[in-house]
């Protein structure tokens, strides 16, 4: 049985620890609400530009511009957006666990010659040491973009990634990220950024017919637009694993502080214990002396 000094240091110890984690839940917490205010401010603007771009995409047609073209795929690039730190639950694991089987899916779905080859690009450490553990080429990685990245920090890997595309390097760069879905719920989803990909119609839904006058010419409109909205995509992608970091460390360390505040009472109750057994033993001994000592 452990001693009373040992249960009193176990005791301090957790305590500290319910301490740290509880200054960490309040950090994840305000940083959660900015990250969060910025996903839902990104994501409308995101939409209507695929949208708009989309539709252009399918008026105008693959020849237009080099970024719509669509060829055999035998190299794809995957960007991986993951954390720097860790204490934020399984957010990181789960992203990595389903690039992983996707990773599988890409490389089984050929034979011989036309085998797929995967390469990744990665933001953040925990997604670059997760896939060359399983054995990914790494073609690229960017340290994370800290707590308030910007639009600036995202443009020089879209562009890397644009200018890959259109040397062909690959022939599809998919990028791979945590979607925030809410405090409590944040989904690992993988999602093609290159080629620009056309909505499809839904069943049923009438057939719309855009026609549109570019000036000066539509290369000259799509080459500034299509570039700026592989960035946006990008960009949103990073604020969506932001936003779904901070909410899931926020809940991590809320669990931490719960289950070291349930030690702390396990603990105290089995110090009480102990001390009670001590002192009974101690008047047994007192008892059984003064007795002897009487006879």
């Amino acid at each position: 049985m452990a001693s009373l000094k040992d249960i009193r240091g176990r005791i301090g110890s957790v305590r500290n620890i319910a301490q740290i984690t509880r200054a960490m839940e309040m950090v994840a917490a305000s940083r959660m609400k900015r990250a969060q205010d910025a996903i839902l401010a990104a994501r409308p603007y995101s939409d209507e530009l695929r949208a708009a771009l989309s539709r252009v995409a399918a008026v105008v047609g693959e020849e237009v511009h080099p970024l719509l073209a669509r060829r055999p795929v035998k190299r794809v690039a995957l960007i991986m957006i993951t954390t720097d730190r860790g204490l934020a639950g399984s957010l990181n694991a789960n992203a990595i666990r389903l690039a992983l089987r996707w990773t599988q899916q890409k490389i089984g779905s050929g034979n011989g010659e036309t085998r797929v080859e995967v390469e990744a690009i990665t933001i953040g450490r925990k997604g670059r040491d997760g896939l060359r553990r399983a054995g990914i080429p790494i073609a690229a990685h960017f340290p994370q973009l800290g707590d308030r990245p910007s639009f600036s920090d995202v443009t020089p890997i879209a562009r890397l990634v644009t200018e890959d595309f259109l040397e062909g390097k690959f022939d599809e760069i998919d990028v791979a990220y945590n979607t925030f879905i809410s405090t409590l719920t944040q989904r690992p989803e993988i999602k093609p950024l290159l080629p620009i990909v056309s909505p499809e119609q839904a069943e049923g839904a009438e057939t719309e017919n855009d026609e549109y006058l570019f000036e000066p010419s539509p290369e000259a409109v799509l080459s500034r637009l299509l570039p700026h909205f592989v960035a946006i995509d990008l960009y949103r992608a990073v604020l969506e694993n932001q936003a779904s970091e901070q909410s899931a460390r926020m809940i991590a360390m809320r669990n931490s502080t719960d289950n070291a505040n349930e030690l702390i009472e396990d603990l105290t109750l089995v110090y009480n214990k102990t001390r009670q057994a001590t002192i009974t033993r101690e008047m047994i001994e007192i008892a059984s002396g003064a007795e002897a000592l009487g006879g």
